[in-house]
């Protein structure tokens, strides 16, 4: 690791001047990419700025429809939330199977979301739910926010403060694990809202990304059958050591129908 300054500021505010006075400065949370990043002198920076610890960023509230989820809140908390468990299991059920659980208690929904890893579970929850993430200077969309691979709207010395989540009527998240990392060779996240449905998939990019098709059949005929009739095309999909794109393809509409599996059950009903 290259030689760096460690800072913990005392306050939001303190920690965007920082990052304002210093142009190579990084915000540290859980560092659960962070860390690795810079064992591998993949980054450099001059300062490190912890802000695990800032009130600001923590703690989960719900109030008018919307799930408001601070960006240094944990995988963990998430999961145990009672108050994400009753306004959208789904969210809580994915959090919970974020990789172990020693990156389940460092790492957080904020930086999972700020990294944009194509193969993260969150960026689906975030695309599906049509979340807003509210940062230091603005509140960007969620259809806004991802880019590309490992690339997002956020600007310089702009941070995550939290994640604010509309309340579906209901929403399920299906997917094959990679054996070793847990991260998602495919996930699919499906959300269900009066206005319609939003279908989103992670893995099988170079960036989440909604499956366009799925929502169209879906709005027509939320059913098995609505899925068993489409076909996705795997030229524009991953072809790795993970899975080839055909095998990547058939694990989309297959998790696909899983997620709808899970949110077509009654309440209460847990699914495989």
């Amino acid at each position: 690791m290259y030689e760096t300054i460690y800072i913990r500021p005392e306050s939001l505010t303190e920690a965007i001047a920082l990052l304002g006075e210093h142009e190579e400065a990084r915000p540290l949370s859980g560092g659960m990419t962070l860390i690795p990043t810079l064992k591998q002198r993949l980054a450099a920076p001059t300062h490190l700025l912890d802000l695990v610890r800032l009130p600001e960023l923590r703690g989960v509230q719900t109030a008018n429809g919307v799930l408001r989820i601070g960006a240094s809140t944990t995988h963990a908390n998430v999961a145990a939330s009672p108050e994400v468990r009753q306004a959208i299991p789904a969210l809580a059920q994915l959090a919970g199977i974020i990789a172990d659980p020693q990156v389940r208690n460092r790492g957080t929904l904020g930086g999972s979301v700020a990294n944009n890893d194509p193969a993260a579970d969150y960026p689906s929850a975030v695309l599906a739910l049509n979340a807003i993430v509210v940062t230091s200077a603005r509140r960007i969309a969620a259809d806004d926010f991802f880019i590309d691979t490992f690339d997002t709207a956020l600007n310089a010395g702009e941070l995550i403060t939290a994640i604010e989540f509309p309340v579906p009527e209901r929403a399920a998240y299906a997917k094959y694990r990679h054996p070793a990392s847990g991260y998602a060779v495919v996930g699919v996240f499906i959300a269900r809202f009066p206005t319609g449905i939003r279908v989103a998939v992670t893995g099988a990019g170079a960036s989440v990304f909604r499956w366009s098709d799925a929502e169209n059949a879906l709005e027509t005929d939320c059913s098995d059958a609505a899925i068993a009739a489409l076909e996705v095309d795997p030229s524009n999909l991953p072809d790795d050591a993970n899975g080839s794109a055909a095998y990547r393809a058939h694990l989309i509409k297959t998790y696909t129908r899983r997620a709808l599996h899970a949110l077509l059950q009654p309440r209460g009903v847990q699914s495989n």
